[in-house]
């Protein structure tokens, strides 16, 4: 977590030169707040690694607080396409759910355990609610619900509320012990939680 390039907890390519001045401030933009958080990374800095000047940045997003919104925006939509692609060949709806646990652990490992990236922006602005991340709760946990209604489970709303709590506490726990044992540990827990609330249905 320590550097801008290589171990960025989320990344977008980086882009040439002739790309659209909007599409480069928003790939460094991206790796720079996933790496060294939001509050941490100027303007200036931005710019510099992007080769835009700030009549870019003003004509497209028009302030950094609207290119912050921009970054979580896109950050949802990647994880959004990295779920559908990897359950994609799935059948199983409970394994479906399992994937997320199974993506966190890859990513802990892949990015130096980042944690939570909508977590970790939020708590850089208290008191403070971005759409783009109550967007992504809200898609995760009726992924969820729908995964569990799918199987069966009692309760499905419920049992999607605790799988997800299970969740935000691994990622948390991984970032804080640098490890994926957390993610391991919390994704058995969740699995105990979904077949015992298949087992109250049947």
């Amino acid at each position: 977590m320590e550097t801008a390039r290589g171990k960025g907890a989320a990344t977008l390519p980086e882009l040439p030169r002739s790309a659209r001045p909007a599409d480069r401030l928003l790939a460094v933009a991206t790796n720079l707040f996933s790496t060294h958080g939001i509050r941490a990374i100027g303007i200036d800095r931005i710019l510099r690694e992007s080769g835009c000047a700030k009549a870019s940045l003003y004509s497209t997003y028009g302030s950094k607080e609207a290119l912050v919104i921009a970054y979580l925006t896109e950050m949802d939509l990647a994880d959004r396409r990295r779920f559908e692609q990897a359950t994609e060949k799935l059948a199983d709806p409970v394994e479906k759910a399992l994937v997320f646990f199974d993506l966190a652990r890859a990513k802990g490992v892949r990015c130096d355990f980042p944690g939570c990236l909508y977590s970790n922006a939020a708590s850089e602005f208290p008191g403070v609610r971005f759409e783009p991340i109550d967007a992504h709760r809200q898609w995760v946990r009726s992924t969820l619900t729908e995964s569990f209604k799918a199987a069966g489970a009692a309760s499905p709303g419920s049992t999607a509320r605790q799988v997800q709590l299970l969740y935000d506490g691994a990622l948390s726990a991984s970032k804080v012990e640098r490890s994926i044992e957390p993610i391991r540990f919390a994704r058995r827990l969740a699995a105990e939680a979904i077949a015992r609330a298949r087992a109250v249905e049947a």
